[in-house]
């Protein structure tokens, strides 16, 4: 008899659900805790959908248009008590109007780019110190290199920081690869068609690409969602069109269910901004359409997901002031709440995502209102910033989320000691080093695979609210309920399904289903015609099975067979113009193509293609070599 060895490798992306018990009820608590503008040379009015970050030493970081002891914005540092510090004071040589907010890197220091001037026209890239010694990376000169950035720039996997610019390039935009030392090159120049004025950071998804938003451009001028590769590729993911939302300033972010998030200043069905769900793949859904009036309006500011699974924003006007916003509150399936309404005297038109903090406080700030009034601020003008403590739970922050074995990771959090473990997936890791009681530096164990990191120090242990991906390594799941060689295999919503196939001398229909997020097997309906060696592959949620061998006879066989995991039912489909076993298939616009195999004893160079929506085969341009 002859067989075939077959090595299928399988990787299926585990989604950590992050349960809540049904019925809880947080205890929402608003507290202002600084007034900008309190004082002389103080920044002013945080705005333009920055972000915030979380230092080493679990202080809070950010920047300010306005203010600073030259006016060009500042750099400010605030406890999560509220006692705030500016640390840099922007003078135009080193950059003005730092708009976007600060990034953390795995070095300890922030990242941020300033809007204008520096030592050209357009804008700069900075590096600062927790202490406030700061160092421009780069000046933009609004040619091919882009210029007049809003947003900081964010660090990839290689190390390097990749970003936006608003205008440059052929006039849209562009995106940028910096390296730490600052070399830049322009990975991307947007032209209109493919988006324009790109306002937000970017993110860097799990799967080591970049995700972002422009405001303007795409197939309907309404703005859009990309991804890019770091080399620069770039695809739209989806082009907004008033009914979904149009003009984004604000980033998305991935959910912890790996879909993204995020919302649009303008569109939906009251023209006030919707807030939006996204495959990976482009699909939008809106979750709720902004009302204008008792939701707030102008969602400028991004969502953040945070530890109870839900998801936190601001809307830049509207609420039960009428004028002055609105924070709220929006589930995975939609439901909308209104946490808190802005005043003017408690702040006023914030603009700035919230970002939770590791202790579970959700902080931001408003871009007005408030009781600062230090020149060259009045009343009600120069904002506040804030926290709002729904009693969320704590959690650990890792950077970054993936690495290999031996690789150096950061974890930010709290009541660290020198008695804390820390565990990979349950691997215990070697603690490298410690900044009080805030943040660990630690190596990946060998042995560590994609999964939860804790830190447990005494009776308290801290969790990660996304799983640590472990490149270049193996793990292990639960055993497959039957043995089995030469099977064909599918994902399908995240399952693997792994079907007919030889086990002990006997060929088998068996259906059996992993599930990969509980690590259980379950069983479906068995394939009506078992085989051994068929090719296989899924094309809209269906399963198809093609040739194989069925019998002692090794005659391969030309059956063709499918199988809906909805109805969990298979049915015949036409068969294949050549009956072939051993064969390769693969997906290109939803056509399958079965690739070389075994045909009448001899190996094939035969490619047949089959169309799923119209049961049809047809033969393409063969092999230049029989496999």
């Amino acid at each position: 008899m002859r067989r075939l060895q077959t090595s299928v490798a399988m990787l299926a992306t585990l989604s950590v659900i992050l349960t809540v018990a049904v019925g809880a009820v947080h205890a929402q608590t608003f507290s202002v805790l600084y007034n900008f503008g309190s004082k002389a040379a103080d920044g002013s009015s945080p705005e333009y959908s920055g972000v915030l970050a979380q230092g080493r030493d679990g202080n809070l970081y950010g920047t300010t248009p306005a203010g600073g002891a030259s006016s060009n914005g500042a750099v400010f540092k605030i406890t999560p008590a509220g006692t705030e510090t500016v640390i840099y004071s922007f003078d135009q040589t080193h950059g003005s109007d730092p708009l976007g907010g600060l990034t953390l890197g795995t070095d300890g220091n922030l990242y941020g780019t300033a809007y204008a001037s520096g030592t050209s026209c357009c804008g700069t890239v900075f590096k600062i110190t927790p202490a406030g010694a700061l160092a421009v990376l780069y000046n933009f000169t609004g040619g091919a290199d882009g210029g007049y950035p809003y947003a900081p720039p964010v660090q990839g996997t290689d190390g390097n920081w990749y970003g936006t610019t608003n205008a440059g390039g052929t006039g849209s935009g562009t995106v940028y690869k910096l390296t730490p030392t600052g070399t830049l090159t322009t990975i991307y120049q947007f032209d209109n068609t493919h988006g324009n004025s790109p306002r937000a950071p970017l993110v860097l998804g799990a799967d080591g690409n970049f995700y972002g938003t422009t405001l303007y451009g795409g197939a309907n001028g309404d703005g859009e969602v990309f991804k890019i590769t770091p080399s620069g590729s770039l695809t739209v993911l989806f082009s907004f069109d008033d009914t979904h939302g149009r003009f984004p300033t604000s980033p998305v972010i991935q959910g912890i269910d790996g879909n993204f998030y995020g919302t649009t200043q303008s569109g939906g069905t009251g023209e006030s901004g919707v807030i939006f769900k996204m495959t990976s793949t482009g699909t939008v859904t809106v979750l709720h359409n902004v009302d204008g009036i008792n939701d707030g309006n102008l969602p400028y500011a991004g969502l953040v997901q945070a530890s109870d699974g839900n998801f936190y924003g601001v809307d830049g006007n509207g609420g039960a002031s009428g004028s002055s916003g609105t924070f709220f509150k929006i589930t995975t399936k939609g439901a909308f709440s209104v946490v808190h309404d802005f005043d003017v005297t408690h702040g006023s038109t914030p603009q700035v995502a919230p970002l939770q903090h590791t202790n579970g406080i959700l902080y931001g700030d408003t871009s007005s209102g408030g009781t600062g009034n230090v020149s060259p601020c009045t009343t009600g003008a120069c904002g506040v910033f804030y926290s709002e403590n729904g009693t969320y739970p704590a959690f650990i922050k890792l950077l970054p989320y993936s690495g290999k074995v031996g690789s150096k990771i950061g974890i930010l959090g709290q009541g660290f000691s020198t008695s804390s473990v820390v565990k990979f997936n349950g691997v215990t890791a070697t603690v490298a080093s410690r900044t009080g009681t805030t943040y660990l530096g630690v190596t990946v164990p060998a042995g560590a695979s994609d999964g939860l990191v804790t830190v447990t120090t005494g009776a308290t242990t801290l969790t990660s609210l996304r799983k640590f991906v472990v490149h270049n390594s193996w793990g292990a799941g639960a055993a497959m309920p039957t043995a089995r060689a030469g099977g064909a295999a599918g994902v399908i919503n995240g399952k693997v399904y792994v079907v007919s196939g030889e086990t002990t001398g006997a060929i088998v229909g068996n259906n059996e289903i992993y599930n990969p997020a509980t690590n259980t097997w379950t069983t479906g309906a068995a394939i009506p015609t078992p085989r051994y060696v068929p090719a296989s592959a899924v094309v809209g949620g269906i399963l198809y099975v093609m040739g194989g061998i069925k019998d002692s006879s090794q005659s391969p066989q030309a059956v063709v067979e499918a199988y809906n995991p909805v109805t969990n039912t298979w049915s015949t489909k036409s068969p294949m113009p050549i009956a072939v076993d051993s064969a390769n298939a693969v997906v290109q616009n939803n056509l399958i193509y079965v690739v070389g195999g075994f045909a009448s004893g001899a190996r094939s160079a035969l490619v047949q293609r089959y169309n799923p929506a119209t049961d049809t085969w047809s033969t393409v341009a063969s092999l230049s070599t029989a496999k």
